[in-house]
Formats: C-alpha cells, sequence, structure tokens
C-alpha cells in the first residue's frame, strides 16, 4: 500500500454521492484511509462538494499519488 504525507497530491476514485473521480491535497493520513481536500472536480459534483465542505475521506487503496 502507498504510504501518503500532508501535502501530497492524490486522485481519487468516485464514492457516495460523488458521481466522477476527483482530485486534491491530503490534508491528514489516518490508519487506513486519508483526508482529502478536493481541489478539481467534475461540475456535476459541485453541490456535493460544497455539501462536504470540500473535504472528503478517501480509503488509502481508492487513492493514488499524482507526480
Amino acid at each position: 500500500m502507498t504510504e501518503f504525507e500532508i501535502g501530497d497530491k492524490v486522485t481519487c476514485k468516485k464514492f457516495g454521492s460523488l458521481e466522477h473521480d476527483f482530485s486534491g491535497e491530503v490534508e491528514k493520513v489516518y490508519e487506513n484511509s486519508i483526508l482529502v481536500a478536493i481541489k478539481d472536480f467534475d461540475k456535476q459534483d459541485q453541490l456535493t462538494v460544497n455539501e462536504l465542505n470540500q473535504r472528503a475521506i478517501v480509503r488509502k487503496s481508492e487513492a493514488k499519488k499524482v507526480a
């Protein structure tokens, strides 16, 4: 499993009410998940991203670091 650090840029798979994949920056690292500040997302997900306060907790296995 990839180890994440605060500040890493990541792409994440869609989940829950988000209908598209998104990308962002790691804000906090937990044992099996990360808190991601959502930076880039599909405009159709705008309402959901706002409801999530531009943040999402994502399983580490569902996120990938961006080089």
